[in-house]
């Protein structure tokens, strides 16, 4: 009989914990030998630590890659993009091919963004010349909405700064906190009225060769207030936040749904709003984004043979359905605000240990990391782009030639209810 399994984790949730049960592995503490550690990004400094880390066995793997936050810290992600565009431009690539504008035609994904106080006037030189735009400023290093605001007027960053206990506007090797502001995207795409976002799983379990498989029980959050882009709602965080964390502690906050869809009722309603060809557009799109932001971290993530990385993508999608890449969670929550929460996360959980942990033995970093179609449960190889000698968008191998190489179109992927009266209740119940 084979051996057991040894796991520890320092996040105790329950569909890590029944995951690893149903697998009938071994608890164990940090300081006995184990082979499998779901651990914070906090540990996982110390495990790849210079000073106080320790040499990873073959038969050991864990959750983060070492640099993960090259991707998942918001200065740094958008450092990588902004670099990986310029790659693209040296080399000639097609896809950074620009308008006469001097905007980027396809790596448009991201809303324009400085880093504090580094870029400060270059922010201020582009605030200047749409004076009447709206600014969203985010600290790099957290998370579910802290530390958020938005801004319309050059006085009121002036204002923080002098107000800001971090005194952020000092030189970011001094240690003190980072921000970054955004354009923000004053036109979202509402349903009902309201603004949402999306959260979607990417699996990646090697960057090099790029790895990655898209999880495709996703879902929507949307806030609780009907959106408005008037300027004396700025500070109404339950107008502009879609995070649970915020949303929930509104006076109009669901805890049956939780303010939540999944993403095949979304796809549905825009179907039958916007048209199936229009929709498998967007998704596609989406995919699109996923794959070069993970392009774009490659060159630079240490990639560790003992590592595998669940991130948490949030996206937002404008009234023009374009989407937009906003920030990407190296520990997406797996606390369960409603029961089909939790069903989707236990899932989640199971479906990456089964492509992780084949067949629930113990780990070799050794593995194979291209595991049969049979394994992936509900997650999905992410199709990789070949570019055409046209460089067009719509020009990209999305359609049958991909479906030869075993990928498939997001329409495939997403389970349709099969009475649109069920998402017609859904909709009503939402809002």
């Amino acid at each position: 009989m084979a051996n057991k399994v040894k796991w520890v984790t320092d996040i105790e949730k329950s569909v890590l914990i029944n995951n690893f049960e149903k697998r009938g592995w071994t608890q164990v503490t940090e300081s006995e030998d184990w082979n499998f550690y779901w651990m914070s990004v906090q540990t996982i400094r110390n495990v790849f630590s210079v000073d106080t880390g320790y040499r990873l066995s073959d038969e050991q793997m864990v959750n983060h890659f070492p640099n993960h936050y090259e991707l998942t810290r918001k200065d740094l992600m958008i450092k990588n993009i902004k670099r990986y565009r310029k790659d693209m431009e040296k080399e000639g690539s097609p896809l950074a091919e620009k308008d006469e504008n001097g905007k980027y035609l396809y790596l448009d994904f991201v809303p324009v963004t400085f880093m504090l106080p580094a870029d400060y006037n270059l922010f201020v030189e582009e605030f200047r010349k749409s004076p009447s735009s709206t600014w969203i400023m985010k600290p790099c290093g957290k998370a579910q909405g802290k530390g958020i605001f938005l801004i319309n007027k050059l006085s009121q960053i002036k204002k923080w700064s002098r107000d800001s206990r971090t005194s952020t506007f000092v030189a970011a090797s001094s240690g003190k906190e980072a921000y970054v502001i955004s354009l923000y995207i004053d036109n979202p795409l509402l349903i009902g009225g309201k603004k949402f976002d999306l959260r979607l799983y990417v699996l990646v379990t090697t960057y090099r060769p790029l790895k990655c498989y898209m999880y495709k029980l996703g879902f929507c959050r949307f806030c609780t207030v009907k959106y408005t882009p008037s300027t004396s709602e700025l500070d109404n965080m339950f107008v502009h936040l879609t995070n649970v964390a915020i949303q929930r502690h509104g006076d109009d906050y669901n805890h049956v749904h939780g303010g939540k869809w999944t993403v095949s009722n979304l796809r549905l309603y825009l179907e039958s709003t916007r048209g199936k060809e229009v929709t498998s557009r967007l998704f596609d799109q989406i995919h699109w984004i996923m794959v070069q932001s993970l392009k774009a971290v490659a060159p630079v993530m240490n990639n560790d043979k003992h590592c595998f990385e669940c991130y948490g993508y949030d996206i937002i999608i404008d009234d023009k359905l374009k989407p937009w890449l906003i920030e990407v969670n190296a520990s997406p929550s797996l606390t369960s605000s409603t029961a089909n929460d939790r069903i989707l996360k236990y899932n989640l959980i199971n479906d990456t240990l089964n492509i992780v942990t084949p067949n629930g033995d113990i780990p070799d970093c050794r593995w194979n990391r291209s595991p049969p179609r049979e394994a992936l449960g509900n997650y999905q190889v992410l199709p990789f782009l070949h570019t055409e000698s046209t460089g067009g968008w719509w020009h990209y191998n999305w359609g049958e030639q991909a479906l030869g190489n075993g990928w498939s179109r997001m329409s495939e992927m997403v389970s349709k209810p099969s009475n649109t009266w069920f998402l017609f209740i859904l909709f009503q119940v939402l809002l």
